[in-house]
């Protein structure tokens, strides 16, 4: 693996790789350390978790809502991203629940956004890892979210927003086109107060930034969004107005067991304004 390193990468020495992996910063896709003379075996997923220069903590907290030998099921807060990213690492849902719980072999059976709150399931152990994920790409898990939004009385619910969404041209940035639906959400309206309104969310799909651009299409964006549908600047990061989007509830039958599995967050979004 080092001489695969040396080569693949070869702005950075081989000492530098030497030193990573002695420091157990490289690890393949198990958790399992990677070490300088570990066997190259082509199409083996490796990790190397790089040092960032200044992480600020992100002042939110996790809450381990479920632990067993297969998996862990978190509760994630606005503002946390699931996987390392960017400039966060340390900073991430994965890193805190590995060092918390100890477990190195943990792998998110899913994800979502950084701004957006709620439920995240993890993978214990490789051995079931694969049977967990099936249901994912089967779709044969039920995600449900909660929004706050504008209310507009001419929409009639339920309905499903159904489109195709594409990359808008910039990296951050999803938007729906003509062309063969890739795309599809089923939306109620759990209360109405005032000038905005609590809607229920089911992904039947899951494109990037899925929910919060059906939203905007439908002129109900989420409330705190800073993407849809204006690009706030860079750094501008407003820890007191979280996009109001919760990944409220998930449920499958468990495919070890064939218990039917619920689980869902403890976390509230804030009530909708009432009227003045």
């Amino acid at each position: 693996m080092l001489d695969f390193f040396e080569q693949r990468f070869p702005a950075i020495s081989r000492a530098l790789w030497q030193q990573r992996m002695e420091q157990g910063l490289v690890i393949d896709e198990r958790g399992v350390p990677v070490t300088p003379g570990s066997a190259y075996r082509p199409h083996q997923r490796v990790y190397y978790y790089r040092a960032v220069e200044t992480e600020p903590r992100i002042p939110f907290d996790e809450i381990v809502l479920y632990q067993d030998d297969h998996l862990v099921v978190a509760d994630k807060p606005h503002f946390l991203p699931v996987v390392p990213s960017g400039n966060y690492l340390a900073e991430t849902l994965l890193l805190r629940l590995r060092k918390k719980l100890g477990l190195e072999s943990l792998v998110p059976l899913h994800r979502i956004d950084r701004d957006t709150a709620g439920l995240v399931l993890f993978s214990v152990q490789s051995a079931s890892r694969g049977a967990y994920s099936s249901l994912f790409a089967q779709r044969q898990v039920r995600k449900n979210y909660e929004a706050i939004a504008p209310w507009r009385d001419d929409l009639k619910f339920p309905l499903t927003r159904e489109s195709r969404i594409v990359e808008a041209g910039h990296f951050m940035l999803q938007h729906e086109v003509a062309g063969a639906i890739n795309a599809t959400t089923h939306i109620d309206v759990l209360e109405v107060q005032g000038a905005t309104a609590r809607y229920a969310l089911s992904p039947v799909t899951g494109k990037r930034h899925q929910l919060r651009v059906h939203m905007a299409a439908l002129g109900l964006p989420i409330l705190g969004d800073g993407l849809y549908p204006a690009l706030t600047p860079k750094g501008q990061v407003n820890h007191h107005s979280p996009l109001q989007l919760l990944a409220k509830s998930i449920a499958f039958t468990d495919p070890l067991s064939g218990r039917q599995r619920h689980f869902e967050s403890a976390r509230q979004l804030m009530p909708a304004a009432r009227p003045a």
